[in-house]
């Protein structure tokens, strides 16, 4: 089961260390980093610890954290699995495997992961360790340590260079991957990378790794420059050369110190839609009615954020079918997956929804006055959520409603009156769009700041700094951990 299925807010952890930037993999762009043209250089084959953390978006699939490159059948590699468990695999004799029975399927947290390999250690368990947000594994399904003295496929050097979010034969990682650490020549444990806060112990949060002694084949990708995503900053000089479909617009400020919401691939009504773009892109099916919400809730403050609309496609594509806004709660069981519409369900009368085809606002069922006009594919939406004074603001393409049936002003004038939040689970809201139509194919892509599912112009940021929108937030905040922490929730 999920740690932590959707992310209610919780008092921001300060941290004297800032991750500022992470790398978004979308597995079906065929992401990787590779080091070298077939001339990296050769390291300990026995000691040595690979760090990294990371933010899944797609479960149930194989995933590469790292891997030895092909060479003559043999290469090691370091993965979640569809079952959604961390493995060491190889297939050579004497190397070792490790599956832990421990899922990671947290789609709306940051994980830290610790690899830390010595054979030489005469304790069989001593020779491979995980370590999990600063806490060692001990459950294993699979539990088969390397041979003593034994010299895995890896730091092998020449054409078993190392790859990032792939092996040879793909498993592309899909989500987020943040301070990727390889320590050549050392066996050490997750303190070395991160700490237990002091004000909150069951807080794990990164520390500088700067002072570390990375060794031959060492390297630390931290991804702050957005032009060279596979710029080894150790000193050692082992750059990812290749970087294969990955863009500058893969530079993301979600990050393990500042956590940004994503689309919720575990609160998905819709059976059949299919989240893209590292969780920033969600598209219904022909066969079902989808809702789609956020991984992370808010009970206060001010907030924006950006959806769009893309492709439409089915035998009823008509915008008609096109419902975005906000909804209360959470992962209930929905009958009618149309948002705003009537139903059973209590979460319904906390949903407020614009219909595409002219504006209207729904909630449980009710349509009230038209509040703004239509929009459609390719219009940018922009959502102002004033929950200190219960206010949902909608703007399109920069443009602000007025509340009678137009977007037709530079401020937030207009608004939609929305039922008081509160700091039970039930009480906070989350944004959230779909679709109403059977026979409706839509593609939404989402922009809560830490990165975009389409491109960005203009470089907007709110009030704190944070974020990356198309358009002026208006004194509203992206909702992130660092926000979150300041305003509450």
């Amino acid at each position: 089961m999920p740690i932590n299925s959707f992310l209610y807010p919780s008092k921001n952890v300060p941290t004297s260390y800032e991750v500022a930037n992470s790398c978004r993999f979308n597995s079906a762009d065929s992401p990787s980093l590779k080091d070298g043209d077939g001339s990296a250089p050769a390291g300990n084959r026995q000691k040595f610890t690979f760090s990294v953390w990371f933010k899944r978006a797609k479960l149930g699939v194989t995933q590469m954290f790292a891997a030895s490159a092909y060479s003559s059948g043999d290469e090691g590699y370091l993965y979640i699995s569809g079952g959604d468990v961390l493995v060491w695999h190889h297939s050579s004799s004497g190397m070792g495997q490790l599956v832990t029975t421990q899922k990671f399927m947290d789609v709306g947290a940051w994980y830290h992961l610790v690899w830390s390999v010595d054979t030489t250690q005469s304790t069989a368990s001593n020779r491979m360790k995980f370590y999990i947000n600063g806490s060692q594994v001990t459950s294993f399904s699979t539990e088969t340590y390397p041979d003593e003295d034994k010299e895995l496929y890896w730091n092998v050097g020449g054409t078993y260079y190392p790859w990032i979010g792939r092996r040879h034969g793909g498993d592309y990682f899909d989500g987020y991957l943040a301070e990727i650490v390889h320590i050549d020549n050392a066996q050490l444990a997750a303190t070395s990378f991160g700490e237990f806060d002091s004000d909150s112990p069951n807080i794990w949060k990164p520390k500088d790794v700067s002072d570390l002694t990375f060794g031959t084949a060492g390297y630390h990708l931290d991804f702050e420059d957005s032009s060279e995503l596979g710029k080894d900053v150790s000193g050692q000089g082992n750059h990812f050369g290749t970087v294969a479909n990955l863009a500058a617009a893969d530079q993301a400020t979600d990050s393990p110190t500042n956590n940004f919401a994503v689309c919720n691939s575990l609160d998905n009504f819709s059976t059949g839609g299919t989240f893209s773009e590292a969780n920033l892109q969600t598209q219904s099916t022909t066969s079902n009615r989808g809702i789609f919400t956020a991984t992370h809730g808010v009970s206060s403050g001010v907030w924006y954020w950006e959806i769009k609309t893309s492709a439409t496609g089915g035998t009823n594509s008509g915008d008609q079918w096109n419902y975005i806004g906000i909804a209360g709660d959470v992962g209930a069981s929905n009958t009618d997956n149309i948002l705003g519409n009537a139903g059973t369900d209590s979460r319904k009368s906390r949903e407020y929804a614009l219909q595409a085809v002219d504006g209207s606002l729904y909630t449980n069922g009710d349509s009230g006055a038209t509040y703004a006009e239509s929009f459609t594919e390719g219009d940018i939406l922009g959502f102002k959520l004033d929950l200190d004074n219960n206010r949902l603001y909608v703007s399109k393409n920069g443009q602000w409603a007025d509340g009678s049936g137009n977007f037709d002003e530079s401020n937030p004038t207009g608004y939609i009156t929305i039922g008081a939040a509160s700091t039970t689970n039930s009480g906070f809201y989350f944004p959230a769009w779909g679709d109403g139509g059977i026979n409706v194919n839509k593609t939404w892509q989402l922009n809560f700041g830490g990165s975009s599912g389409f491109s960005i112009s203009s470089g907007n940021q709110d009030p704190n700094g944070y974020g990356n929108f198309e358009y002026d937030t208006k004194s509203g905040y992206a909702i992130c951990t660092k926000n979150i922490g300041e305003f509450g929730g």
